[in-house]
């Protein structure tokens, strides 16, 4: 760890792009006869189907792409394309198209309804949406509420009136392209994330924040090389997918293994694992904790040698378990959308079960107080960034269009993650929890104002208070506490919840409905009036 620190310097150009600067030149080496033969891209599905993509062929398949966002779209650098795609390789291409044409990426879980949609387009005016036949007749439901909203593209073997068909463009889009010049600090990706209080913020980041910043997760913390392929099992709406399954191992020039799944299903992870040369195994602790229920004896792993986990803390036991069927330690890493990797399991480091490693080498990252003086050893406090006087490169830009949010997050000389954290004497850190309320479920972060909204748009709730509540497989999970009005009081509690819980899934996300409900006559208030969630939330979990 300590030869990381001494070894990492990181150089910041004033100019970079990763697709030229990063992403061609492994297609140099490849060309060269100088790297593995591992492809860049490896995309399997449950039906037998199979692409296998080079540096080179990435290259010229996303030149296309980008192609068809200049030409066919007309957009320029800096327009704003959402782009909401399951695990299929045309949401790689997109990436790197986006990257080639300037313009910044907005990526979104199939999940989102109609009204997150809405939400997310009217707030980053984006110019282009580019979904599938699932997601397409809810863009056309609130298309005419957005204006900004100028081309439609369908990723589809069909067609669709009003829709551009990506397969058509793509076809006729010639293979040449220029890459637009872009700066470090030019905006490249806008990742939406949740919040306690109010809608989604947008997390805006800059070209290197990422495309040089994750250098030390690819390095470090996955102990990639380009012979490794690297199975990131992250949904392609979240930042940890454009971690793990972008940046940090395309640094390295290591291959992006994708299976298609309909569902996660571990007994089809532990079959890829044994079928495929799968090196590297990036998933959050919930996929973890299903694995251990299972019998693994009767698997081989062939090639896996390193496991990580991100998203949420990893149970000691679990990490236990886990070893004990595989022999392999799972790495536990620590981030933000906001950020790149704080703290991590690096290579070579020993291992404290509960911990989250030590700091990266991008940050300083330090245990600070409500004042923001650097608290000491064993002490609990707020776990933050260094900002001053000097800011990392590699830590978001902003909150795009929202400088007063941007504004909060800092305290004194440093960035405020908002959670909350003690380091010991050995200079691991150690996670105690949210200093907010957001709920991470399964590796889903969930803002309780979301759901309270939803929650509140029904005749029968007054007003909810929601929480995070204990569960053994996702960690956490969203509760509900709901004042029911006076002609709904009467009502079946078992019909009620059932009802309620159908109609959160229809207003939102389905992936954010109450899995828990308590009926109460009055919620916790302080004598302002805001409802005291915290007081809720430590009754759920001293149960």
């Amino acid at each position: 760890y300590e030869a990381i620190k001494q070894q990492y310097r990181p150089e910041v150009p004033e100019y970079f792009n990763f697709a030229r600067d990063v992403l061609d030149r492994w297609t140099e080496v490849e060309k060269e006869g100088k790297k593995s033969k591992n492809p860049a891209l490896w995309w399997v599905d449950d039906a037998g189907g199979e692409v296998r993509w080079s540096f080179e062929e990435l290259g010229v398949l996303s030149r296309k792409v980008a192609n068809v966002l200049s030409d066919a779209c007309g957009l320029q650098k800096g327009d704003r394309v959402v782009l909401i795609l399951p695990r299929i390789p045309e949401w790689w291409l997109v990436n790197v198209a986006c990257m080639r044409t300037g313009t910044v990426l907005i990526t979104g879980t199939q999940l989102l309804t109609a009204k997150d949609i809405l939400h997310r387009l009217q707030k980053s005016k984006a110019k282009c949406i580019i979904t599938d036949d699932t997601v397409a007749p809810a863009v056309d439901s609130v298309e005419a509420d957005c204006p900004s909203l100028k081309f439609k593209l369908l990723v589809s073997e069909g067609h669709r009136g009003g829709w551009l068909s990506f397969k058509d463009l793509l076809k006729n889009a010639p293979s040449d392209h220029h890459c637009v010049t872009t700066k470090c600090q030019d905006p490249m990706a806008i990742y939406f994330t949740s919040g306690t209080t109010g809608n989604p913020k947008m997390t805006e980041h800059s070209h290197c924040s990422y495309g040089i910043g994750l250098t030390v997760s690819g390095r470090y913390w996955l102990d990639l090389t380009s012979s490794d392929i690297l199975w990131n099992t992250s949904d392609t709406g979240w930042a940890k997918s454009a971690w793990s399954s972008v940046f940090s191992l395309w640094i390295q020039g290591a291959c992006a293994f994708v299976h298609k799944m309909p569902h996660f299903d571990p007994s089809i992870v532990f079959k890829s694992l044994s079928r495929y040369p799968i090196t590297v195994l990036c998933c959050p602790p919930t996929a973890y904790r299903m694995f251990v229920q299972h019998k693994l004896s009767s698997y081989t792993f062939k090639g896996l040698r390193h496991c990580v986990s991100a998203g949420e803390p990893i149970n000691p036991d679990v990490m236990e378990a886990w070893k004990a069927q595989t022999g392999l330690d799972i790495h536990e890493g620590y981030g933000q959308t906001e950020t790149v990797l704080i703290c991590g399991n690096f290579k070579g480091m020993t291992i404290k079960p509960g911990s989250m490693g030590k700091p990266s080498p991008d940050y300083d990252v330090k245990i600070i107080d409500e004042n923001g003086n650097i608290l000491p050893a064993g002490k609990e406090g707020d776990i933050a960034i260094r900002v001053k006087p000097t800011r990392s490169l590699f830590l978001f830009t902003c909150y795009a269009d929202d400088p007063e949010r941007t504004e909060a997050t800092i305290r004194g000389d440093f960035y405020i993650t908002g959670d909350r954290g003690i380091m010991d004497e050995d200079g691991y850190f150690w996670f105690v929890g949210r200093a907010d309320d957001v709920i991470n479920s399964a590796g889903y972060r969930i803002g309780p104002f979301e759901v309270e909204s939803a929650l509140v748009e029904h005749p029968a709730v007054v007003e909810s208070a929601v929480v995070s509540s204990p569960d053994p497989i996702r960690g956490e999970v969203v509760k509900a506490f709901v004042v029911l009005t006076s002609d709904y009081v009467s009502h079946d509690p078992e019909k009620m919840k059932k009802e309620l819980q159908d109609h959160v899934k229809k207003v939102t996300a389905p992936y954010k409905y109450p899995r828990k409900m308590e009926f109460v006559k009055q919620l916790p208030k302080t004598i302002s009036g805001k409802i005291r969630r915290n007081e809720l939330r430590q009754k759920e979990w001293r149960k």
